[in-house]
């Protein structure tokens, strides 16, 4: 009741006190205070009804696969520098470029053979020469076989033939010998794939000079790749030949094989590697850097559907709720993740209710009001 309506109404009384006894009029100012404080319920009970609703899930025991999360680069399973013999020499044709799959044996570049053309057409005619002298040479000491048998010509002509049929021949080696080197020094103009690959390097130029030995081309051996990652030692000893791994990528995951483990670690890091093949890689090229979780196993852990568990200041929190329905940040130790649920290693038991549905919104404190999940659901769908 406002003031100056209490004011009058006791001016009212006073001119009436004599006729209305004080008991009364102490009834009348207890009852407009009443009145007000009767009229403050439904606001608290409106704020009553404005506390956050959430849902309440228990800490179960489920099936899980163990594992492992570690991060690390795709590699070429094998990378082969690929360059020429010869020094001095123009490339005259470049047929392939990077990212070309290419097959062994492929010509992959050209160089300027015209000198060794040269060098093997003057091979290949000395060749031709000693090839004629050993005709001539065997011919005459087959003709003087017979005129020896007639005593026509002396025992040491015979064996003088004989040997000019030796020389023929030896001559008609080293001929053949230098026409081959003549031969190999030709084909070493031209750079051939030594097995299946994929291009993954340029660094040659048509027109360039090259030298012997310097890196022209590189080539990934079949276009495999593998990923490697740096293990601690006690995840390495986890990690067995054969293990699955996968590794996610945009609208998906590539799924790989351990294929080694090191069998050491290193002294300084204390880590090991393990080798990962790639089968069939997708989108990942070599060089990537990317997350992967290797199987180790299976077992039952403690789990808690994953919109319970709030990321804040780099820790892991749920909620419980005490008995006035006040919400209690508790830290707690995650592990894997699967099927939209989070393995709890440490700081919840079994049984034990969390909030889900609005844990991201609550703070330490916070008054809630526990609802049913199908009436949450409905209520967050309402526009």
């Amino acid at each position: 009741m406002p003031l100056f309506h209490r004011v009058s109404l006791f001016h009212r009384v006073s001119l009436h006190r004599r006729l209305v006894p004080a008991s009364v009029l102490l009834a009348v100012l207890l009852s407009s205070g009443c009145g007000e404080s009767a009229g403050d319920s439904p606001a608290d009970a409106q704020a009553g009804a404005s506390s956050l609703a959430v849902t309440l899930a228990p800490a179960q025991l489920r099936p899980i696969q163990r594992s492992i999360v570690v991060s690390g680069p795709v590699s070429a399973w094998e990378e082969m520098q690929l360059g020429v013999e010869i020094s001095g020499v123009r490339v005259t044709a470049l047929n392939v470029d990077v990212g070309q799959s290419v097959r062994r044996g492929q010509v992959l570049l050209e160089l300027d053979a015209r000198t060794l053309d040269s060098e093997l057409a003057q091979a290949q005619a000395a060749l031709q020469e000693a090839e004629a002298g050993v005709t001539l040479a065997a011919a005459n000491f087959d003709r003087s076989q017979g005129l020896a048998a007639q005593q026509l010509i002396s025992a040491s002509q015979l064996d003088e033939l004989r040997a000019a049929r030796s020389q023929a021949q030896a001559r008609r080696g080293t001929a053949r010998a230098q026409r081959d080197g003549a031969q190999l020094r030709r084909d070493f103009a031209q750079l051939r794939a030594p097995a299946d690959g994929i291009i993954s390097r340029r660094l040659v130029q048509p027109g360039q000079v090259v030298s012997a030995g310097t890196e022209l081309l590189r080539l990934i051996r079949d276009g495999r790749l593998e990923w490697r990652a740096e293990l601690a030692e006690a995840d390495l000893a986890r990690v067995e030949p054969d293990a699955v791994v996968n590794l996610p990528v945009a609208g998906g995951n590539v799924q790989g094989r351990i294929r080694a483990v090191s069998p050491g670690v290193d002294s300084q890091t204390r880590t090991g590697t393990i080798y990962a093949d790639l089968p069939e890689p997708g989108p990942l090229r070599v060089g990537s850097y990317v997350e992967g979780r290797i199987v180790t196993g299976a077992g039952n852990g403690l789990t808690v559907p994953a919109a319970a568990v709030v990321q804040r200041d780099g820790n892991a929190y749920v909620f419980t709720l005490d008995a006035n329905n006040a919400a209690q940040r508790q830290r707690v130790r995650t592990g894997a993740s699967v099927g939209g649920f989070v393995e709890i290693i440490e700081g919840l038991k079994a049984g034990d209710a969390v909030v889900e549905q609005g844990a991201g919104f609550l703070g330490d404190g916070d008054i809630v009001r526990v609802v049913a999940a199908k009436s949450t659901a409905k209520t967050a769908t309402t526009p």
